[in-house]
């Protein structure tokens, strides 16, 4: 499987994502952007899901239809072409980093798939329904872990 390189230039890999992108911050989806996409890509998908969650993985962003020829997204702005799913706070669009206050830092695995054909998902998937959909078809991917502590 081919990788592509995602990265933000509001964070880097493993390193603090600051407030103004968590829930209780102004819940701003962070600036991404990433290369290396294969020529052959129909669709990206766009997961950023945090497995530190009390309750099990937690679904905080998920993008599909996004147009494989884009090169990212701007801080606050859904991916070209995309469409944005119901996410974990039963709200569509991005829903920030929010870990329960005293807990160690979350991880917040940002994952941005190639799909050779389109994505079908229900509206509010869970991350392991994406991981099911993307898992059997991905010919590329690229992550992105961000951290946030309360």
């Amino acid at each position: 499987m081919a990788g592509i390189e995602l990265r933000s230039s509001a964070f880097n890999d493993h390193s603090v994502i600051e407030r103004r992108y968590a829930y209780e911050g102004d819940n701003t989806s962070p600036p991404l952007a990433w290369s290396g996409v294969p020529d052959d890509a129909n669709e990206l998908v766009l997961l950023c899901e945090d497995p530190d969650a009390p309750s099990g993985t937690f679904a905080h962003w998920i993008v599909v239809g996004i147009d494989p020829r884009s090169e990212g997204v701007a801080a606050g702005q859904c991916p070209t072409g995309g469409t944005e799913l119901v996410n974990g706070y039963h709200e569509r669009g991005w829903g920030g980093p929010h870990p329960p206050p005293g807990d160690e830092a979350h991880r917040y695995f940002f994952r941005l798939y190639a799909l050779s054909k389109p994505c079908v998902l229900p509206d509010a998937p869970s991350a392991q329904e994406v991981h099911q959909a993307v898992d059997e078809q991905q010919p590329a991917s690229g992550t992105l872990v961000g951290l946030y502590q309360r």
